[in-house]
């Protein structure tokens, strides 16, 4: 604080330190310790485990409050902030005097529910995925070996000096189209559905990227515009976004066709390394040429082969006479060898009969003997010369029982030696015991 007089007045000066830890004191002076509610922005965790972020109004007011956690403060928490969550922080104000700013040193966080744009992405998540805009049979395969790629992003963008610089080095021989478009702000989601869909009308390009530097959630807030996510879609180039760090997801990355954590990988999934494209050529090449080596070695020796026959077309002739000689012994010989093979067989099957009908004669006699005694025995003839009669009606029915007699009935009986005619005087049954 300096002191100074100009004529016969005096006024109070500051420097500019002074200022500023007045102002520190006032404020540890009027607000001690005190806590407030808002949306985590901007979360990063430094090395020394630090943690440095941004607060705002989940209702999204104009209002941004620079907070820093330290590293004991930070140890303490029992959960991972992320972008987009409702906290209430426990803390105090103070002035970081090196910039001269407003921040609020936490010491203490807990959630305080889902903030604002969070549950506006988790919604329209939902949405979009109940229409089958994420399924996976729904996206297509990039091209391997593209000839020309286009990239959806800023001019001033960092994002494009990084596919830039990695194609450059992987695919130098890889065109690139670049689509202007800017990726944060209210204009930004029609400004990308346009260049998507001059892309797509235009058909100039193999593969499509859509790339984005890392950000807050409020600056990816683009890439989770619904009519950003439907253009994607309906694309008719397959499209890889790289939107943002590994960390940071977004409705664009569910619908793109593949996803990359970062623009520099973005561009190396879409062309492959050129280098390793020619080692693998080169690979192929000598195998083929190993191969047509081998083949022509194999011509070149049947040829050789061939060319001996026809130097010596004798020798050829004189095998062929050979064989067909050895042919026309083998079938002069053939017949008489069949047939005596059959003559023998038949000579074998013969004793085969005879032996058979010897055995089975005398087995086949005593069988036959056998049924004629049995059938002997059955003769009704010898049972009628044992003085038994067989009865009959006139009608020449066997009379069995006393039941089917009337006396006056005539009936004929038959004995051993003839027949007589018979009148029923009298039928008296036997009583039943």
């Amino acid at each position: 604080m300096i002191d100074a007089a100009s004529g016969a007045s005096a006024r109070l000066v500051w420097s500019v330190a002074a200022l500023v830890q007045a102002v520190a004191d006032a404020l540890a002076a009027r607000f001690p310790v005190c806590v407030v509610r808002g949306e985590l922005s901007a979360f990063t965790r430094a090395a020394s485990g630090h943690c440095y972020f941004s607060l705002k109004d989940a209702d999204g007011a104009a209002a941004l409050l620079r907070c820093a956690m330290f590293r004991r403060a930070a140890s303490l928490l029992d959960f991972a902030p992320a972008d987009g969550q409702l906290v209430e922080l426990r803390g105090r104000l103070a002035v970081y005097e090196p910039r001269g700013e407003l921040q609020f040193v936490v010491e203490g966080m807990q959630r305080a529910g889902v903030g604002a744009l969070f549950e506006q992405f988790l919604r329209l998540k939902a949405k979009l995925e109940a229409q089958g805009l994420f399924a996976p049979e729904r996206k297509r395969a990039i091209a391997a070996f593209p000839r020309r790629i286009g990239v959806v992003t800023s001019l001033a963008a960092a994002a494009l000096h990084d596919v830039l610089t990695a194609l450059a080095r992987r695919s130098p021989h890889v065109e690139v189209i670049v689509y202007p478009s800017p990726v944060q702000g209210a204009e930004a989601p029609a400004a990308l559905v346009q260049a998507l869909g001059l892309a797509s009308q235009r058909g100039e390009v193999d593969t499509l990227l859509l790339v984005r530097g890392g950000g807050s959630l409020e600056d990816l807030w683009a890439f989770n515009d619904e009519r950003v996510v439907r253009a994607i879609v309906e694309c008719a180039v397959p499209v890889v976004c790289g939107v943002g760090h590994e960390t940071d997801v977004t409705l664009a990355d569910l619908a793109a066709d593949l996803r990359a954590p970062t623009p520099t990988a973005a561009a190396e999934l879409a062309a492959p390394a050129t280098r390793s494209c020619l080692e693998t050529l080169a690979v192929l090449q000598r195998a083929a040429t190993q191969r047509a080596h081998a083949l022509l070695d194999t011509q070149a020796q049947r040829l050789d082969g061939l060319a001996l026959l026809l130097a010596r077309p004798a020798e050829g002739v004189r095998m062929r006479r050979q064989q067909l000689a050895l042919l026309g012994q083998r079938l002069a010989t053939s017949g008489t060898r069949l047939a005596e093979r059959r003559s023998l067989q038949l000579g074998q099957l013969g004793q085969r009969l005879v032996r058979a009908a010897r055995v089975d004669l005398p087995a086949r006699e005593q069988r036959l003997a056998a049924f004629e005694a049995r059938l002997e025995a059955l003769d009704p003839q010898h049972v009628l010369a044992r003085g038994f009669a067989w009865l009959t009606d006139e009608q020449g029915h066997v009379l069995q029982s006393v039941r089917q007699l009337a006396v006056g009935q005539p009936l004929r009986a038959t004995l051993a030696d003839g027949h007589a005619g018979l009148t029923v005087a009298e039928v008296e049954p036997t009583p039943r015991r």
